[in-house]
């Protein structure tokens, strides 16, 4: 599906207070660290919203040198490095606050949106909705437990919690496109083609929304027009995604016309609409064997 990562200082950001024996070296009282100003936080937060990666491990590394021990940091650090894709350090980070009361719904759900993304289902369910109920306005739990519910197939509940997700107006663009991702898969494809439309109002370069939005309208058999206006090195792989749509949806001489012409474009997607080409002339024969392969 569509709809959809600092260094390891990030980690050790999470370790940065002395141990009581170090602090009670040569008697002395132990030293409070730092703590991050509201401004610090602030600017992570808004280079990580605004994909600024590097920016945002800059500020976490200045505080790191400051000595600052904060959680909401710690917290940031992990989003960083989901960001950057890197799993375990993002994993391990929000965890090690877990115990802190006031990042503890953070920690939650940080640790289920990485364990979903994991593919560690149903523990990642269960950290998420016990994140949703220690802070009902975390939408990007929200969200992920949304993809859960579309993973069990249980649509209403998918609904609701994407609903939930959309009271808190951060994240509306993602939680409208895995929405009407979800819509798609229920079948339902011109409300998800309104979902996509709102996605790219919201955020016009998303490009995961732009390509649902192509998928719905030729679910929808507005063929055409989900292939109108792409670049020309992206037009067989949109023949291709139409063709299976327009198999999928049982019209099997649009969807071969379709396929021949991404075959005719030999293209990086030439074996792929190749094969599906044969599968819906095999479908076309009523050959309830064949499966498309999906785009």
């Amino acid at each position: 599906m569509t709809l959809r990562l600092a260094t390891l200082i990030l980690i050790a950001a999470a370790t940065l207070a002395s141990t009581p024996a170090d602090a009670r070296m040569f008697g002395k009282a132990a030293k409070a660290s730092p703590v991050a100003s509201d401004t610090t936080v602030a600017e992570v937060r808004q280079a990580l919203d605004e994909a600024r990666l590097l920016d945002a491990g800059r500020f976490l590394d200045q505080a790191l040198l400051a000595g600052v021990k904060d959680a909401r940091l710690t917290l940031l650090g992990g989003d960083l490095n989901l960001a950057r894709g890197r799993f375990g350090p993002a994993l391990a980070a929000y965890k090690s606050v877990e115990n802190d009361p006031a990042a503890q719904a953070r920690s939650h759900e940080g640790q289920g949106v990485i364990l979903s993304l994991m593919g560690r289902s149903d523990e990642a369910f269960a950290m998420l909705q016990k994140a949703v109920a220690e802070d009902p306005s975390m939408w990007r739990a929200w969200n992920a437990l949304g993809s859960e519910y579309d993973r069990r197939a249980q649509w209403a509940e998918a609904e609701a919690a994407y609903a939930h997700g959309l009271e808190t107006p951060g994240g509306a663009a993602l939680v409208l496109n895995n929405r009407g991702y979800s819509r798609l898969l229920q079948h339902r494809p011109q409300e998800a083609v309104a979902d996509f439309v709102a996605a790219l109002q919201k955020k016009p370069d998303f490009p995961e929304a732009r390509t649902n939005l192509r998928l719905a309208m030729a679910f929808a058999g507005d063929y055409e027009r989900s292939i109108a206006g792409g670049a020309p090195d992206d037009q067989a792989m949109l023949l291709n995604n139409a063709g299976v749509a327009a198999g999928a949806r049982g019209d099997y001489v649009k969807a071969e016309d379709l396929l021949d012409r991404a075959v005719a474009l030999k293209s990086e997607y030439y074996g792929r609409a190749s094969e599906n080409l044969k599968i819906v002339r095999a479908m076309a024969g009523r050959d309830g064997s064949a499966s498309l392969v999906q785009p």
